[in-house]
């Protein structure tokens, strides 16, 4: 067809679409079995080569169309020389969930195109025989063992072992097979699975992403697809999507970047939206924009999914970014997207570009910090504080990225509310990067972190330990991905000062993994003689002291980003305000029992992960009526009561539960 029909240049991406062997009148052809919607061949043709003056033919076609000379191995093709066809009324999600004719990711570009698959896999096309050695080597020695054998420092590293890789591959599988059990059970039993969907063992099967890969799931978009992204939507089956969670994979949980490896990350965001908040399992998608890699060891990993080469950055990028927010809010108006993971330098940009017209949020910046929040209101109401009393603390906050400075905004606001001026606020805060203390002598600081920046230029790229001193810290914040880096001298004298106002001192080492954290529980309270709130970002055991038991808290945002989506979702906002971030802080302390705060805890318990996602999506709502942006049957409940709102939010929760299935006719 294509020799037959020149065409124009905008035409030739989509030639090899149009080119079909099987209506070739060639009699090498002839013998190509057509099939009945069930896939399955009748006894199969003998195998038969392309004549010559056909395999010359195919050459010319696409040369035509601008993609070179292509060999009969080469996986543009759709098949190869004397290799048997078969075709299937099937397509899309249908192909690859059908054992018999699935190929995963050996799939052609051709087969991608013509069968809806496109965007339904991770972009690189594997060989047959690329395949057959990656399951070859997971069945000689599984991951488990394999783990077993790492290094130390490795197992350090993540946090994770073998026996929470077990228990992640049990609940993959049966993500795969039944999503109605997986739900229930992990809603059941969420408070001790949460670290195995999520930080810190979804790090390290991220990290494994392309050994582990069984079967798709969500969708990935590339640097290829530019201009094909809006019809690569089509090829999702859900009618209604409710939200996206997006990652270009360049900044995984502190691991670096992880490329299309970084697709997991999205799986285990929305595995807590569906359990933790309520939304409908099949309409959450998750989604991967491949843009490259700069990790060398998959750009030279043979089985690495992604493309392989280095990122694209600037202009290009951002065309691809906006290309995908363009596709997926044509396709579904109204989705919610949350963008997670993106490396510094892109995620503020991101966040700026679309927040005033898209309904996204970032959880990095925004999620965090509201988690940080409520983690430092409920540290006052443990004391017995007032939320007001938030403008008498001093804060030093370790770590200047993209979650160090939405923090650090968000409490400022917070003092704001509560009677500060904007000036007083951003004089109770004292932020290092890697350089030391950041101060008003630096040319080349990003706008949201200059209003951060200390005026005493003279104690620019000051130390910690000096900087505690400046500022008579009594608050601890570690947001900078190093390891150990609250040392005892350091935090004993934050200890000092905050007793010296009548204060418990907070420390809160936020970073992850594990091996990420500025200090330990443990560390804390022994440098402190037991009187710090802690708060980390991964799970550590409680801290037995001196014939006590002290609460090791985690300032998990699985508090905040769940509850914040569905209130979004149901006020129909059409964008997400840092003022229902800030209604979400506030909403997540009243659900801190009495009990709880009495033994330390400034966040409530994960065992009822709906009623802290419930009191939050309240708050959110709420909010977005005092701004003018709620509507719908949301805003009818809240007029009519804060409780009927609450019942309103819980009865539009989906919960895991067998229906009778029958045949329609």
């Amino acid at each position: 067809q294509a020799l037959r029909h020149p065409l124009q240049p905008h035409q030739r991406a989509r030639a090899i679409a149009i080119w079909d062997p099987r209506e070739a009148p060639d009699s090498a052809w002839s013998a190509m079995q057509r099939t009945g919607s069930h896939g399955h061949h009748s006894p199969p043709p003998p195998r038969t080569r392309m004549s010559p003056r056909k395999d010359k033919d195919v050459e010319r076609a696409f040369r035509h169309c601008g993609t070179g000379v292509l060999h009969n191995d080469d996986p543009l093709l759709p098949f190869t020389a004397g290799a048997r066809s078969m075709g299937i009324k099937k397509v899309g999600l249908e192909v690859l969930h059908d054992p018999w004719i699935n190929k995963g990711t050996a799939f052609s570009l051709v087969e991608r195109e013509r069968l809806g698959l496109r965007g339904l896999l991770p972009p690189r096309i594997i060989s047959f025989e690329k395949q057959v050695e990656r399951l070859l080597s997971e069945f000689r020695e599984g991951f488990a063992q394999q783990r077993m054998h790492e290094p130390p420092e490795e197992v350090l590293k993540s946090g994770v072992t073998p026996e929470m890789i077990r228990k992640s591959q049990v609940l993959t599988n049966l993500h795969h097979r039944n999503e109605t059990l997986y739900y229930r059970v992990l809603l059941d039993n969420f408070k001790e699975m949460v670290p195995i969907i999520y930080t810190p063992t979804v790090g390290w099967m991220c990290q494994h992403s392309s050994e582990l890969f069984r079967r798709p799931r969500g969708m990935y978009f590339s640097a290829q697809d530019k201009g094909e992204m809006a019809a690569m939507c089509a090829n999702w089956p859900a009618e209604q999507v409710d939200a996206i969670v997006v990652t270009d994979g360049s900044r995984i949980l502190g691991l670096g970047d992880l490329g299309v490896s970084g697709m997991g990350i999205s799986v285990g965001k929305l595995s807590c939206y569906v359990v933790a908040a309520g939304f409908f399992p099949h309409r959450v998608l998750p989604v991967c924009i491949d843009v490259g890699t700069n990790n060398q060891k998959f750009l030279n990993d043979p089985l690495y999914l992604g493309l392989q080469h280095k990122r694209i950055e600037g202009k290009e990028y951002l065309e691809v970014l906006d290309e995908f927010m363009a596709a997926v809010t044509m396709r579904w108006p109204g989705v919610l997207v949350q963008f997670e993971d993106f490396e510094h330098s892109k995620a503020m940009k991101l966040l700026q570009r679309y927040r005033q017209h898209r309904l996204v949020f970032n959880d990095d910046i925004q999620g965090t910090a509201a988690t940080v929040l409520a983690g430092v209101y409920g540290a006052l109401r443990a004391q017995g504080r007032p939320p007001s009393d938030i403008t008498a603390l001093r804060i030093v906050c370790v770590g200047a990225g993209s979650a160090g400075t939405g923090v650090c905004d968000q409490l400022m606001r917070a003092m704001v509310i509560h009677g500060l001026t904007e000036e007083e606020a951003c004089d109770n805060f004292w932020m290092l990067d890697i350089k030391g203390l950041v101060t008003k002598a630096r040319d080349d600081l990003d706008p949201h972190l200059r209003k951060l920046a200390r005026p005493e230029e003279k104690h620019d790229g000051a130390d910690l330990a000096t900087t505690v001193r400046l500022a008579k810290a009594t608050v601890l914040f570690g947001l900078s991905g190093v390891g150990g880096i609250f040392s005892a001298g350091v935090m004993k004298q934050v200890g000092e000062f905050a007793e010296a106002e009548g204060l418990r001192p907070l420390i809160f080492p936020l970073s992850n993994p594990t091996s990420n954290s500025e200090t330990t529980p443990q560390l804390a309270q022994e440098a402190t003689g037991g009187k710090a709130i802690v708060a980390t970002g991964s799970p550590f055991p409680d801290v037995e002291y001196k014939g006590r038991t002290l609460k090791s808290n985690q300032g998990n945002n699985v508090f905040i980003f769940p509850g914040v989506a569905f209130g979004a979702m149901l006020s129909r906002s059409p964008v997400v305000t840092d003022r229902m971030f800030m209604a979400a802080s506030e909403a997540l302390v009243q659900v801190i029992r009495e009990d709880q705060l009495r033994a330390g805890q400034c966040f409530p318990d994960l065992s009822d992960p709906r009623a802290i996602s419930a009191a939050v999506a309240v708050g959110v709502i709420k909010a977005a009526h005092k701004e003018g942006l709620a509507d719908g049957p949301a805003k009818e409940a809240l007029l009519e009561g804060e409780d009927v709102l609450l019942d309103h939010v819980k009865n539009s929760m989906y919960y895991p539960e067998y229906v009778h299935v029958y045949r329609e006719m």
